[in-house]
Order: C-alpha cells, then structure tokens, then sequence
C-alpha cells in the first residue's frame, strides 16, 4: 500500500477569530530605525544598572510624608537631605556597604550621600560628602557645585564613587511611588515622588495637606524589613517637622 503523505503544515492566520489583524512575530524582528551604540555614560549606566539586578535581593517600601506642619517656604532637597540623615542616625543599617561574596557588612560613621542627577547623555550620582555635617545653606551650596561639574562635565571620577546611601529625587519631573535600583555595594536609596495635595482624615473631619511620596528600595540581603521600616518612620518624622 502507498504511504499516506504527511498533512501540509497548517498556516497561521493573520487575522483573529474576530477578524482582527494579529501580530505575527516579535516586535524588533525588523528596525525601522538606526541602531545607535551605546557609549560613555550611557554604556557604563547599563553595565552597572544589569550589575545591580543580577546581585541585589531588591524590597520597597512606599509611605508618604506629611508636610502640613511646615512653616514657610523651605528647601526641599535640604529637608530631604536632613530627613535621610536623621534616619541614618536611627537605624545605621542602611548607611553601609555589603559584600555579597564574603557576606560582610560595613556600617559608615559619616553619611555621604549619592545625588541621582538626570543627563541627556546617562545618569550620574555624584556624592554628597558628610551630609551630616551639613546645613541647608550647606547643602544647597554643595548639590548646586555638583550639579554645575556634571553639567560641563568637570567633575572627578573620584567625586562619582563612594557614597553610603542614595536619593533619587525623580518627584521633580513626574511619578509619585518608584522602584528604584540599590547599586552594590550600598544597600538603600531614597525615592521622593512629587508633591501633591491630599485630602487626609483627621479628627473631627477631613483636611487637605501637601504630602511629599517616599519610596525606599533596600538589599534584603544586608538588613531586615524592621530595620527599613524604622528607617522609614525615622525619615518621615524628620520631614514632617514643622522646620
């Protein structure tokens, strides 16, 4: 008897069962644009940014900070600044450094803070050198110093490293709670979302206060979830001063 011949492989319609086109292979498959390299900033941002993912065992915690007792205009990087600091003091846990390899923590005695900063051309986090020594006049001196060296890109490399928590202030252009990456060997960074007008429940009623979103990514590896809570609660009694 002859063989029968294998069925023809059935084609994959184009269209669903509704008549609707369908997408029929990846996104990317063809570039419509020009491929672009990336380099300098940008190629070192995605070597350290797939660095973090592959080491950190990432945790956020989200609250928001209640800035209706503030009296006045303030700075509100300063506050944040001060705000980190206080909380450093409290649960010194999350200013330090962890070696995944030899399972080893380091504790800092002074807080220098890396300053996320945006650029058309990648991300720099500059630091900030004992911050805890620092008052607002202070502070807002040193982050403008640091802004102005990486915007004309004279800042040292050595002024790029080193830093024993991090702020990414990313509030000031949009997003309110994030997920921000911990960079090894640091094991916190700060997330301020932006201000918004909230309406909160008090005694006796309801009010509107102007609360300030916070998002703190630590590595889970290096401190438990009680000390980045209390970590938290400490930063969010700091910035909920009247001053």
């Amino acid at each position: 008897p002859v063989a029968a011949s294998a069925p023809a492989p059935a084609q994959r319609s184009t269209l669903s069962q509704g008549g609707r086109p369908m997408r029929t292979q990846p996104p990317g498959v063809a570039a419509s644009g020009q491929p672009e390299q990336l380099k300098g900033v940008r190629r070192n941002m995605a070597r350290v940014m797939a660095d973090a993912h592959s080491k950190v065992v990432p945790t956020t915690l989200c609250d928001d900070a209640d800035l209706h007792a503030w009296i006045g205009k303030q700075d509100i990087t300063a506050r944040l600044i001060r705000a980190i600091v206080a909380a450093c003091k409290a649960v010194p846990a999350l200013n330090a450094w962890f070696d995944g390899d030899k399972l080893v923590r380091t504790m800092h005695p002074q807080v220098d803070i890396g300053i996320a900063v945006d650029t058309d051309d990648g991300l720099f986090v500059p630091a900030l050198r004992n911050a805890d020594m620092l008052d607002a006049a202070g502070v807002r001196g040193a982050i403008q110093r640091l802004r102005a060296q990486v915007e004309d890109r004279s800042i040292p490399a050595s002024e790029l490293s080193g830093y024993t928590i991090c702020l990414s202030n990313f509030g000031m252009f949009a997003g309110r709670y994030a997920t921000p990456v911990v960079v090894p060997p640091t094991v916190a960074i700060v997330g301020a979302g932006k201000l918004s007008h909230d309406v909160v429940a008090v005694m006796g009623g309801i009010e509107v206060h102007r609360r300030m979103p916070i998002s703190l990514t630590f590595d889970h590896r290096a401190c438990t979830g009680g000390e980045a809570a209390r970590f938290l609660k400490a930063l969010l009694d700091d910035l909920g001063a009247p001053q």
